[in-house]
Order: structure tokens, then C-alpha cells, then sequence
């Protein structure tokens, strides 16, 4: 089932030239950064209530966020939608002809597994779908540089 919004993840070139934003000027809380080296990815986090808003710097010039980077500018990448299933989701969102983009699920931030739907099918909105694999968010480490 899907429970809640886990995050709204930003493209951006610089995590270090956005943060300012989001912590000092909006006063979100400063979660840390940490590096997905399976996604090509840094990210940063800023608790928003129970949600987080999730910066994504690209690690390289070849990774998915960076084409997003080139193609779109900064901005709006996608939606992580919570779930306690992650495998039940992407069974229902296959039986209701939904294109995944990876065979099974994938390591993500925060120690979660993760999946993204195809955008082609969910009109145009990249959807991530993420299961908390048991441990406390707050236990997971990031740096908080």
C-alpha cells in the first residue's frame, strides 16, 4: 500500500549553491548528504514535516540525472511515493500496464529500496516508489558536511 509522499527530488548542478535556499532562506532542516554511486548520484535532504525535499547533484557527465540536467535545466525531477511493499506495487503497477524501469528493485538513499515507473505511462511524472527496509530513518547515515 502506498502510505505517503517520502520525497520531492530537485535537479540541481551544485547541491552545495542550492542549499542555501532550502536551509537558510526556507528554513527546512538540514538532513546531510550522501552519495548513491549506483544512481550517479549526491544528495542532499531537508526534513519538510514528515516529508523530505531531496537535492540531486550528478556525480558525472553520463548519469540520468545529469541528461536531465542538459535536456530540462534544474528542477522538478521526481516523486518517491512510500510504500510497505515494494514489490506488491510493482507487481499492481505491471498488471495495470505500467512500465518499470529496472527488473527488481535497487539500492537507494537513505538505505531504502527503490523503483521508478516510466514516466511515458504515469503522464509524464517520473514516480519512485520506496520501502524502508526496517531500520529508523533517522539511524541511516549521512554527512552532515
Amino acid at each position: 500500500m502506498i502510505e505517503k509522499i517520502d520525497h520531492v527530488a530537485i535537479a540541481v548542478h551544485s547541491i552545495a549553491e542550492r542549499t542555501e535556499l532550502y536551509r537558510d532562506i526556507l528554513g527546512l532542516e538540514y538532513e546531510g548528504t550522501e552519495v548513491v554511486e549506483d544512481q550517479g548520484v549526491r544528495v542532499a535532504f531537508f526534513r519538510l514535516g514528515e516529508a523530505m525535499i531531496e537535492l540531486l547533484e550528478p556525480l558525472d557527465d553520463d548519469g540520468p540525472v545529469a541528461r536531465f540536467l542538459k535536456k530540462n535545466g534544474e528542477g522538478l525531477h521526481h516523486l518517491a511515493l512510500r510504500c510497505d511493499d515494494i514489490d506488491s506495487e510493482r507487481d499492481r503497477a505491471e498488471e495495470a500496464g505500467i512500465r518499470l524501469l529496472s527488473s527488481e528493485p535497487v539500492d537507494g538513499a537513505h538505505g531504502k529500496l527503490i523503483s521508478f515507473l516510466h514516466p511515458g505511462d504515469t503522464g509524464r511524472v517520473l514516480l519512485e516508489l520506496t520501502q524502508r527496509r526496517g531500520e529508523p530513518e533517522d539511524s541511516l547515515p549521512v554527512s552532515k558536511d
